[in-house]
């Protein structure tokens, strides 16, 4: 699967909800009740973060939910992209992007999203074969200002924008043109799921799900 494959496919999956919950999952007897309230409310992509050590085993335990698209997130290297693949990740999201990064995702026909911070980065990226991008860490790196300043000069490359996004700030970069989805941890706070609170967790889901209604730009990135 070639770099611009991938990114057909990560722009397919971005389309699918306004929303990619950014999970740490810290014990994998949540990961079924977590993925089954997160569809449920409309979110069904679900990036599982390979923080902690069930990570995989969520991973392996959410992708048979039905109806979930589960990937793995801060996948940094080969050898994470090769785990992630056999735990059945659908997609990969890195921080950044690193030629042994790709070549593995290249060979492990795993669709990555690579995160980018600056024009040079995302330039490189797009070189690579990359169009579909995320754009990390957001807020810091200059938030919704800074992407819709990048859409002049690089129409082409679509952004999920992660890091500092949240519900109050979600709709200024879902309304911009270059915005596929944004990625959030506040639909699944820790404190929800040590609590076992997967009604609430619904709730916050249905919630976000419909922060794209009324976007324009989201999923609509060029």
């Amino acid at each position: 699967m070639t770099p611009a494959e991938q990114s057909v496919r990560i722009r397919e999956i971005c389309a699918l909800a306004p929303v990619i919950p950014v999970l740490v999952i810290e014990d994998a007897a949540w990961a079924v009740p977590l993925a089954q309230a997160l569809v449920a409310g409309g979110l069904p992509v679900l990036e599982v973060t390979l923080r902690t050590p069930d990570a995989l085993a969520a991973i392996t335990a959410m992708a048979a939910v039905p109806g979930a698209v589960v990937g793995a997130g801060t996948v940094l290297n080969a050898q994470d992209a090769r785990r992630a693949a056999a735990a059945g990740a659908r997609f990969a999201v890195s921080p950044g992007l690193t030629p042994t990064l790709a070549a593995a995702c290249t060979d492990s026909a795993l669709p990555l999203l690579p995160g980018v911070a600056t024009a040079s980065e995302a330039m490189a990226a797009q070189e690579a074969g990359f169009d579909a991008l995320k754009f990390f860490p957001a807020g810091p790196a200059g938030g919704a200002g800074y992407l819709k300043a990048l859409a002049g000069p690089l129409p082409a490359l679509g952004f999920c924008p992660t890091g500092g996004v949240s519900a109050q700030n979600a709709t200024a970069y879902l309304s911009l043109p270059n915005v596929l989805c944004v990625g959030g941890s506040w639909v699944a706070p820790e404190a929800m799921m040590c609590a076992g609170d997967w009604a609430g967790i619904e709730a916050l889901a249905r919630q976000a799900a419909e922060l794209g209604a009324a976007e324009p730009g989201a999923g609509a990135g060029k």
